[in-house]
């Protein structure tokens, strides 16, 4: 069935509806004083609402559609999977779909990665890797081992555990009196510490070098893990790790007996132009964390790939993973990120080249903009910071909510992107963060960045 089809059945069985201030939608939605369209179809990468709109998905959603929105094959399997086995508990039961989808992400896993544990989502992947680090060595009988280091201006998810080792101040703030004692250490931003006359390198060295500081001030012995995004989404707008700086990292964890969590939520599965981000850097973690583009938005699914030795202390030791979901492993999910998988690797070259010709086009249709001071990016993964003055960097006052009327700018103009603010500190700064289907093409790539220019320009002239 072809989107057009879709959007008359839905024309067809439902009246239009609106979620309003007034509450006429009985749905507890995000903002409570905002409306909604309603995503009625998609066709490849784009959403058409129910008054027959069409909306370029420049972002992806949250980065996750990145096979659009139709694709027949990942379709074709969820309908298979569901006619043969809906579900089953994984504490009874493993399903074809699990066990089938663990080998293939094995297969094509950086060295070392052998066992899958899967989840729903990026925070329940990244609650996992935390509770099985200090799992792992208190397995291996060093129970103190409990501390974990992470990065300000990082994002790891919503639950209480990945919203400890996020880093961002603004989300963290109104819950800081559940939050668990997770301390950080400065992100890794040329843009905003790189020193004058400093190179990258040596930028990245010294960034790298506050871990080795941070497990000494607590005590080696004391820290089971670090985490760090590779490339960095939502909280700065698509940052890449500086050259050298994730190998530096690596190094430090293993003199000290540290873990090395990489979240790849929203920059792995071929988002980067590799399929995992961490590949770009040479370096391989010990827990990897995957989602968002692990099932393209098909099913929700998220995974924790294991080192061996991991695995291996558990099962010698207690037999038992003490954590788990009721919809971990769930055998639909599986079949539809089983389907994705051969399609996402088929599309890597494609995800370079037009990464290549995205940042070109937005640097030649942006670069001078007097209130754009960086666009950085890597595959289909990129970032505008934006900011009062160019040469000072100073950030647009955070009351103008610029990233939020950019947003809406851009919806106006039939195109969904993931503007945010904080990018500096967690309440000043905003940046706008692409992350379009890998399948669209360079016309639509043109296309989102002419209309994304459009909205810069509606709210911030030139």
């Amino acid at each position: 069935m072809g989107a057009t089809e879709r959007f008359d059945q839905v024309q067809a069985s439902a009246q239009p509806v609106r979620a309003s201030p007034s509450g006429a939608s009985h749905v507890f939605h995000r903002h409570l004083r905002q409306s909604y369209p309603v995503a009625a179809a998609g066709d490849g990468p784009y959403l058409i609402d129910d008054q027959g709109r069409r909306y370029l998905d420049g972002s992806g959603g949250a980065a996750v559609s990145c096979l659009g929105h139709s694709h027949p094959e990942v379709i074709a399997a969820v309908q298979a999977q569901v006619q043969k086995l809906a579900y089953a508990h994984t504490s009874f039961m493993t399903s074809e779909g699990a066990e089938a989808l663990a080998d293939d992400l094995v297969a094509h896993a950086p060295a070392g990665l052998q066992r899958v544990y899967f989840v729903s989502g990026g925070s329940e992947a990244m609650e996992a890797a935390l509770k099985m680090a200090v799992q792992y060595h208190a397995e291996c009988g060093q129970p103190q081992r409990n501390r974990i280091i992470a990065r300000w201006q990082s994002y790891h998810g919503n639950t209480l555990g990945a919203l400890s080792a996020g880093g961002n101040r603004w989300r963290r703030a109104q819950f800081a009196s559940l939050l668990l004692p997770i301390t950080h250490i400065d992100e890794c931003h040329p843009y905003r510490h790189q020193l004058p006359g400093e190179s990258l390198y040596d930028y990245g060295q010294r960034a790298a070098n506050l871990l080795e500081a941070e497990i000494l001030r607590l005590g080696p012995d004391t820290v089971a893990a670090f985490v760090a995004e590779p490339v960095v989404g939502a909280t700065l707008g698509a940052v890449a790790a500086a050259p050298g700086y994730l190998a530096r990292i690596r190094e430090i964890c293993d003199r000290y007996g540290v873990l090395l969590i990489l979240d790849e939520v929203m920059c792995g599965m071929g988002r980067t132009g590799t399929l995992h981000a961490c590949e770009h850097d040479g370096v391989v973690p010990d827990l990897l964390a995957v989602a968002k583009g692990l099932g393209a938005g098909y099913q929700p699914i998220g995974a924790l790939l294991v080192q061996e030795r991991i695995w291996e202390a558990i099962r010698a030791g207690s037999g038992f993973f003490q954590h788990g979901h009721t919809y971990l492993g769930h055998p639909v999910a599986c079949a539809a990120a089983l389907a994705v998988q051969p399609v996402i690797r088929s599309l890597l070259p494609q995800v370079q080249a037009l990464g290549q010709h995205l940042g070109i086009s937005l640097k030649d249709a942006l670069g001078d903009h007097p209130n754009v001071g960086d666009i950085r990016g890597r595959g289909l993964f990129w970032g505008l910071e934006l900011v009062a003055d160019r040469t000072s960097k100073q950030p647009l006052p955070s009351a103008q909510k610029t990233h939020a009327r950019i947003k809406q700018a851009a919806i106006q103009r039939g195109l969904l992107c993931y503007p945010m603010g904080g990018t500096v500190d967690g309440e000043n700064g905003d940046h706008v963060l692409l992350a379009p289907p890998f399948v669209c093409s360079t016309a639509h790539i043109d296309e989102l960045v002419d209309k994304l220019r459009g909205a810069i320009h509606d709210v911030l002239p030139a």
